[in-house]
C-alpha cells in the first residue's frame, strides 16, 4: 500500500498522470493500476476521472492527508534504523522567503557539514504561507518565513533576527548627509522586491505610517536579480543588512544605514511539532540553538 499511497502523493502534487508517472519512475498505466487498487481496498473513489484528471475527491483529499503522514514516517523510521550504522541520511528539504534566500545558508551550510550523508533541498522563493501550507502537509521540514502567531499554531516556531534596512548604490549615486536619509534614498531610481511579497510589504507598511511612499520602476523576486541592477550603477535598492554577509565582498555597491524611520521585521524558523520528533528534524533543531542562540 505504501507504493500506492506514493502515486497517490505524486498524482496530487502534478495534477497529471503522466507526470506523476514519472516522477514515481513507473509507466503511466502502473500508476492508474496502482490507484485503482488502494480505491478498491479503501473501498471509496479517490479520484475525479475525466479525459484527464480533474481532482481528488473528497475522500481521496482525507487519504492524501493520511499518505503524507504515513510516507514521512516510513521514511523516518528508514532513518532511525539505518543511524545507529552509517549515521544521520536521508533528504532535508527547506523553504525560505526571497528575504531570506541567503541567509538560509548560514543553517543549511552547517547542516551539511555536521551530517555528511544528508542531501538538502531549498525552495528560495516562496511565501510564507506556502511554507506552512508544505510543513503541515509534510512536504518540507522547516521553513524560513514572517512568522506571525495565528499563523504557525501547532508548529514549532524560532526567530532567528530582525531585519535592518539598509540602501544599496553605487558610488556615484550616494546620498547626501544632513538630511533624512529616507526621503532621499526613495527620490533614487529604485529596484525593489515585488510588492506582493512580504519583505516589500513590511516596507510599504512602515513607510506610510511616516507619510512615505516607495515608488520602483523595476520590481522583482530576486536578490541576485536586485543586486545586478544596483551594479549597473544606474539603479538603488533598499534591502535587509542581514542578506549580505553571506554573498560575500560587493566591491562596487555602497551600503547606507536606513535610519527614522526604523523598518524592521521578524524572521522565523518554523518546523513540524509532531512527539516523536523525526531524526532529521531533532538534527534540525539542535543545530537552531547553536547558530541562532535563543534570547
Amino acid at each position: 500500500m505504501l507504493r500506492q499511497l506514493e502515486y497517490l502523493i505524486a498524482l496530487s502534487r502534478e495534477q497529471h498522470f503522466a507526470r506523476a508517472a514519472e516522477e514515481c519512475a513507473v509507466s503511466q498505466p502502473a500508476l492508474s493500476e496502482g490507484i485503482r487498487k488502494l480505491e478498491k481496498e479503501l473501498g471509496v473513489p479517490l479520484v475525479r476521472r475525466g479525459h484527464a484528471f480533474q481532482g481528488l475527491t473528497v475522500e481521496g483529499q482525507t487519504v492524501l492527508k493520511w499518505a503524507r503522514k504515513l510516507v514521512k514516517d516510513h521514511e523516518s523510521l528508514k532513518q532511525e534504523v539505518s543511524h545507529h550504522e552509517a549515521g544521520l541520511n536521508g533528504t532535508l528539504r527547506v523553504g525560505t522567503v526571497p528575504a531570506a534566500s541567503s541567509t538560509v545558508v548560514a543553517l543549511t551550510n552547517a547542516f551539511a557539514r555536521e551530517h555528511p550523508l544528508v542531501n538538502i533541498k531549498v525552495q528560495a522563493s516562496l511565501h510564507s504561507a506556502e511554507i506552512v501550507r508544505q510543513i503541515r502537509n509534510y512536504e518540507l521540514e522547516a521553513g524560513l518565513i514572517y512568522a506571525q502567531p495565528q499563523d504557525v499554531e501547532g508548529l514549532r516556531s524560532f526567530r532567528l533576527y530582525s531585519e535592518e534596512h539598509v540602501l544599496l548604490t553605487s558610488p556615484q549615486m550616494q546620498i547626501s548627509q544632513g538630511q533624512s536619509s529616507w526621503t532621499q534614498a526613495l527620490q533614487l531610481p529604485l529596484c525593489l522586491l515585488d510588492s506582493s511579497l512580504r519583505g516589500r510589504q513590511v516596507l510599504d507598511q512602515a513607510l506610510l505610517q511616516h507619510g512615505l511612499r516607495a515608488k520602483p520602476r523595476i520590481e522583482c523576486d530576486s536578490i541576485v536579480t536586485l543586486l545586478a541592477h544596483v551594479a549597473t550603477g544606474h539603479w538603488a535598492s533598499i534591502v535587509p543588512r542581514q542578506w549580505l554577509p553571506p554573498i560575500g565582498d560587493l566591491p562596487d555597491i555602497v551600503q547606507t544605514q536606513l535610519d527614522d524611520p526604523k523598518v524592521t521585521s521578524e524572521i522565523s524558523l518554523v518546523m513540524e511539532d509532531e512527539e516523536p520528533l523525526s531524526l532529521m528534524s531533532q538534527a534540525l533543531n539542535r543545530l537552531i540553538f547553536e547558530i541562532f542562540p535563543q534570547e
